[in-house]
């Protein structure tokens, strides 16, 4: 059976959330919850395992994250940078992964095209696949957001089924991964609120509403009325500078500020994937001030992503590598 198929266990690639069940989400922040408590428990776990870091893009979070959290486990990382070159432009992207599965037993993979990175782990059959960020989708960051989300509905005496999400900006990659990870978990209602043009994909909104998520689409700040967390992302993504102008005109109208953060429920919490521009999407008196979590979420990248290489790697309750 290939790793791409949507019926595999954890012993396949992870691309998107799209075709994993909330079982398996699950799985993985459980196991991210135990590692978390006790990091000592797990030291070791994946001894002998080798991962290749191979980035298109630079990152602070997504480097240092890995990098420590395979060495927390007892695995080797090694940081492939390439230097700006894509996927498929010196060799094709088929021969690029039959020569990385040779080497390792991992590649975290931090690209620009979804399409090339789907074509690249197909090609793999000795070895896994994580997306660390492409176009279309990071699925690492919708679990560490989610894991955020369960820890303080938990501190909260909050059912998941009974929150609101609002992610306020454009419908981007972060975005896609959160509606889907929330879909998930079993969180039931999710608002977009963004300038008309930047809605995020229709396939991935169906795939959410399908998942038993109510997707709300709107260009009104007023629909983060209600809501028990104000999510934001960046105007201008890695590859969006020529916009920069256009878009802080277009956005301008969206930034999270102590008004936007009054119209939640009481209580809520904001969360920004980071890096944050302070003074463009959100202020730094939301983002500096007790309602902000962006610093636990940015901590819950290692956790969330160790018990994920923990479940693909050395299989957990929901799945053995295959």
């Amino acid at each position: 059976m290939s790793k791409t198929d949507s019926t595999t266990s954890l012993g396949s690639h992870l691309l998107s959330l799209l075709d994993w069940s909330g079982e398996q989400v699950h799985g993985v922040l459980d196991r991210a919850a135990a590692i978390k408590a006790n990091p000592a428990s797990h030291a070791g776990t994946l001894g002998g395992v080798h991962a290749v870091m191979l980035f298109e893009k630079p990152s602070l979070r997504t480097r240092v994250s890995f990098e420590i959290g395979l060495s927390r486990l007892g695995a080797h990382a090694l940081f492939y940078d390439t230097g700006g070159t894509r996927l498929g432009a010196r060799e094709s992207v088929h021969d690029y992964a039959c020569n990385l599965e040779r080497f390792c037993d991992l590649v975290v993979a931090r690209v620009f095209s979804h399409e090339a990175l789907t074509e690249f782990a197909g090609a793999m059959d000795r070895s896994l696949c994580i997306n660390a960020l492409s176009d279309r989708f990071h699925p690492c960051q919708g679990l560490a957001d989610v894991l955020t989300i369960s820890e303080w509905a938990a501190r909260e005496r909050r059912d998941l089924s009974s929150l609101k999400v609002a992610f306020v900006g454009e419908g981007n990659n972060v975005c896609h991964s959160l509606m889907l990870a929330c879909a998930r978990v079993g969180v039931q209602r999710f608002t977009w609120l963004g300038p008309e043009g930047y809605e995020p994909a229709p396939d991935i909104v169906e795939a959410s509403r399908s998942g038993g998520l109510e997707v709300t689409l709107s260009q009104d700040l007023t629909a983060v009325s209600g809501s028990h967390v104000v999510y934001t992302d960046t105007w201008i993504s890695m590859g969006d500078e020529s916009e920069a102008e256009r878009r802080r005109s277009t956005f301008a109208a969206y930034t999270i500020d102590d008004r936007v953060m009054a119209a939640g429920a009481d209580g809520c919490i904001f969360m920004h994937c980071l890096p944050a521009h302070r003074g463009e999407e959100v202020t730094d008196a939301v983002i500096d001030s007790d309602a902000s979590v962006v610093f636990d979420q940015a901590e819950n990248r290692m956790w969330a992503q160790m018990g994920l290489c923990v479940e693909m790697l050395r299989g957990g309750a929901t799945g053995n590598r295959q």
